[in-house]
């Protein structure tokens, strides 16, 4: 019997627009997962979620994982790794097999299968996840559980998140020059609603706002899945650029005015309220710039206002317009922005909770906020595995090994491990 000290540790690697983390955990028999080492880096050479400087990235890759090997005590050989910058495509498609009226066994769902794995193809797109949905029986919709059922055509959707090739290519070779191996590529919004949704929430409906640096994914979860997505160009790292350029100071500053001083919601005290900040070029030992917190929340609010507007406008492209009482969950590193939660919920008129990813043995207190919901989505992940059609074993023909980087990726997402 294999006991839990022996099984091997799982790795995980999120490489967003201004962080590289990563987390080495070991799983138990159960699945549950004990975290033996984390690792931070800021993230250099990605922009808006996609790989600009390979060079740059493969060092803050190596770093982030290396530390947290030096924690961990132990090496690693492969990764899961997060995809969360724009061009996500979501869709579903429908396969049905023919039964004559028989009652439906084991062998009719496996077959369901194999013919549900020839069509998820999308033209040249990497399929990154395909989940099968609810059945249906001789066109009856919503059937969960159909063995024993009779019916004379069995069919299921299936919900498909593809990608262009290049960028997930990019990501495959950086990790690889780092010489880690990939074990797969998961889209983010994927992982960070396994890390911070509720069961409940994902099977009644909810929408998943996870605002990053620069990219913002607004998905939606309805009946234990994810079935809808959209990738906003917009972050919390663009409401730092404004307070940069609004008062000429450097980033690093900025991002302390936001941290510090920022709110999303304003108050009468911020007229009385001065901030000092160092100017860009000041010269040493002159007086710092006087400025009143209301001045630095004008410049907050603008942006803010502007991605709220534009999460309202995939929202209601993703047809999230039903009851008032939907949930609306808003996770990733922008969601620590102060009050940032209670003003969408008082734009979007529906209840908005912040998400913070669930509490697994040995998580340090640095990476239990929104900004860490991906890492550790991922690592859930790989502990229980994908649930993903791809996994599921018949007589399909298998490839010769692929040759070069990307052969080698398309084949992982196909299931090739």
């Amino acid at each position: 019997m294999v006991q839990p000290t022996d099984r091997p540790p799982i790795a995980a690697l999120d490489i967003g627009s201004s962080k590289v983390s990563a987390i080495i955990a070991r799983p138990d028999e159960e699945g549950r997962l004990t975290v033996l080492g984390t690792g931070q880096r800021e993230s250099r050479g990605v922009k808006r979620g996609f790989i600009t400087d390979m060079s740059a990235s493969e060092h803050a890759v190596r770093e982030a994982v290396e530390l947290a090997e030096r924690m961990a005590g132990q090496t690693v050989e492969e990764v899961w790794a997060s995809y969360g910058a724009g061009g996500l495509v979501s869709d579903v498609a429908n396969v049905e097999v023919e039964l004559g009226g028989h009652p439906v066994e084991q062998a009719d769902i496996d077959q369901l299968m194999i013919v549900g794995k020839e069509a998820i193809d999308r033209n040249g797109q990497v399929v990154l996840h395909a989940h099968p949905a609810l059945y249906t029986i001789d066109r009856a919709q919503g059937v969960q559980q159909p063995i024993g059922l009779h019916a004379n055509r069995l069919g299921v959707d299936i919900h498909v998140i593809a990608a262009e090739p290049s960028p997930l290519r990019n990501v495959d070779t950086v990790i690889r020059q780092a010489h880690l191996g990939v074990r797969a590529i998961v889209a983010s919004p994927v992982a960070a609603a396994l890390a911070c949704l509720s069961d409940e929430e994902r099977e009644l409906g909810v929408a998943l706002v996870e605002m990053g640096a620069e990219v913002t994914n607004v998905s939606v979860n309805f009946g234990g899945m994810l079935v809808g997505l959209r990738s906003i160009p917009l972050g919390a790292r663009d409401i730092t650029n404004d307070i940069a350029a609004a008062f000429a100071v450097q980033r690093r500053d900025a991002e302390r005015l936001k941290c510090f001083y920022g709110s999303a919601m304003t108050s009468p005290r911020d007229n009385h309220e001065i901030i000092e900040a160092t100017q860009i070029g000041a010269e040493q030992g002159a007086e710092p710039m006087k400025l009143t917190r209301a001045q630095l929340m004008m410049v907050i609010r603008q942006r803010v206002e502007e991605l709220t507007n534009e999460v309202e406008a995939a929202l209601k492209g993703l047809g999230f317009t039903g009851p008032v009482g939907r949930q609306v969950v808003l996770t990733g590193g922008g969601a620590e922005l102060k009050n940032i939660a209670d003003y969408m919920q008082g734009v979007l008129g529906r209840s908005v909770r912040l998400g913070r990813p669930k509490q697994i043995t040995g998580l340090p207190d640095a990476h239990s906020g929104p900004a860490f919901s991906t890492l550790v989505g991922l690592a859930l992940l790989a502990s229980s595995g994908r649930g993903d059609i791809r996994d599921i074993t018949g007589p399909v023909v298998r490839s010769p090994p692929a040759k070069g980087v990307l052969g080698r990726l398309i084949q992982a997402m196909k299931g090739d491990f």
